[in-house]
């Protein structure tokens, strides 16, 4: 499989955003007493975010895929 390096998610790329800006609500939640339903829907959401970049990457670069069984 050849890779495409321009396909490769860069630092300042939105997605990297998005995810950076999900964990910082994450850790707010957690920091101001949050209801817990609330702090664990957050810290779900901000490591699916981070787990996509992850899985995008891998496959940009041919490396293993994240699969479930």
């Amino acid at each position: 499989m050849k890779r495409d390096m321009t396909k490769v998610l860069l630092p300042d790329h939105q997605a990297f955003s998005d995810a950076i800006e999900a964990m910082k609500r994450y850790q707010g939640a957690k920091d101001t007493g949050a209801p817990p339903e609330e702090v664990e829907r957050l810290r779900i959401l901000a490591e699916s975010l981070f787990q996509a970049i992850n899985d995008y990457q891998l496959r940009t670069l041919g490396g293993p895929r994240y699969t479930t069984h």
